[in-house]
């Protein structure tokens, strides 16, 4: 017998960071390329007490039961009082994780040939959830702040949405400042396109809280969506979805499709963990560690890479940032290098829809210890001077030179 596969199939692509998390399997190395939180800000104990209460409640058999597809109704009210504009829990939807909201949102608002706008570079996740419904991906010109608002206008018409991430961006680590945010929402709204607005790491700031959403200027024309895994813990697999009544509704039938409901079990938990403003106590530890953890990793790039030609951001929140090599050295082709040496980094060019910067690279630095990051870093930097080495020499003092 012979499966006949489905013709979008060939549109499915295996996640280039899940394959190079492969790598980092071996031992010893260092990795700077998963985008995992720390697990030293998983709040185990909250979770336990929070357990507990839900399995000993009067209730706790409902908690292991089947649920209605929208989400348990206290957390849809905790997740709408948490948000900066006025919210209608009836328009919270709960997901299974943040992923799945692009992979229903995809379902419901794309057919095949559709234009969709994406930044660039943009969400690699993303692009793996929009790829089966085939459609057009157009990469809309993007500085520091995201994407520009000239060609912005020039590629909307008769695309289906803009899909942006405002706030400590993956894989750039950049924020949209609160001038580009009203002209991209003034600019999307004079042209007629909606906005998918991603926001896992929203609450992950160092100094200053980012600008308020997109969502909150024009929500009726706005898909938001947020993540617990960020603040919480990936493992729950829980995220929503904020939606205008209409969409709101479609995206329901289309998650009654893929699971029926996020798990009951877990949506209880963390309502129990949301009660008496926990978040207020602990996402202000996640941002200390951090932020010291970002720190160091400055510190080591502006130390190591001296003189090497690489640059990089500094982000102002989030789990990465964005560094780029001297002309002539590919990231591709720098990682084998850097694996030798005991550290792992993600290659820049899988998060690009249109054609990509094959000098850049991402690097997180959440997962790693401050000891780890400085010896990462050192050895990320042999690997470059090694790569630099192997140039012919007028190359590399032309490389050296216009850095």
């Amino acid at each position: 017998m012979t499966w006949t596969l489905a013709a979008r199939t060939r549109k499915m692509t295996s996640s280039a960071i899940r394959d190079l998390l492969k790598l980092t399997e071996r031992p010893g190395i260092i990795s700077f390329a998963g985008g995992l939180p720390s697990p030293d800000a998983f709040p185990v104990e909250a979770f336990a007490v929070a357990c507990d209460k839900v399995l000993s409640s009067s209730d706790a058999r409902g908690s292991l039961q089947y649920a209605t597809t929208e989400g348990l109704p206290a957390l849809r009210e905790a997740v709408a009082a948490s948000l900066p504009w006025k919210v209608d829990p009836a328009n919270v939807l709960i997901t299974t994780g943040s992923q799945q909201g692009l992979d229903l949102a995809a379902k419901v608002l794309i057919d095949p040939g559709s234009d969709i706008l994406v930044e660039t570079p943009t969400y690699l996740g993303a692009l793996q959830a929009f790829a089966p419904m085939e459609p057009t991906v157009v990469p809309v010109a993007s500085d520091e702040h995201g994407v520009i608002v000239d060609d912005l206008l020039a590629k909307a018409p008769g695309a289906r949405f803009l899909y942006a991430l405002p706030n400590f961006q993956n894989p750039t680590g950049r924020t949209m400042n609160e001038a580009r945010r009203a002209a991209v929402s003034a600019a999307a709204a004079s042209a007629g396109i909606p906005i998918l607005e991603d926001n896992p790491y929203g609450e992950l700031w160092f100094d200053a809280p980012p600008p308020a959403p997109l969502a909150s200027r024009d929500p009726e024309n706005t898909l938001y969506m947020g993540s617990f895994s960020k603040v919480l813990a990936p493992g729950l697999r829980l995220g929503f979805v904020v939606a205008p009544t209409d969409i709101h509704y479609r995206l329901t039938m289309a998650k009654q499709a893929a699971d029926l409901h996020s798990p009951s079990f877990n949506q209880r938990v963390v309502a129990e963990v949301l009660k008496d403003g926990f978040l207020d106590r602990h996402v202000p530890t996640i941002r200390a560690l951090y932020k010291r953890q970002r720190d160091t990793m400055l510190a080591a790039l502006g130390r190591e890479m001296a003189g090497l030609g690489v640059s990089w951001n500094a982000p102002a929140g989030g789990m990465f940032l964005w560094a780029r090599l001297p002309a002539g050295l590919s990231a591709t082709a720098l990682l084998p290098r850097a694996v030798e040496k005991g550290v792992a980094f993600v290659p820049g060019e899988p998060f690009y829809a249109g054609e990509s910067d094959s000098r850049t690279l991402r690097l997180s630095f959440v997962t790693a210890s401050v000891a780890q990051i400085d010896a990462g870093v050192a050895a990320l930097a042999a690997a470059v001077r090694d790569a630099l080495e192997a140039l012919p020499t007028s190359e590399r003092d032309a490389a050296l030179a216009a850095a």
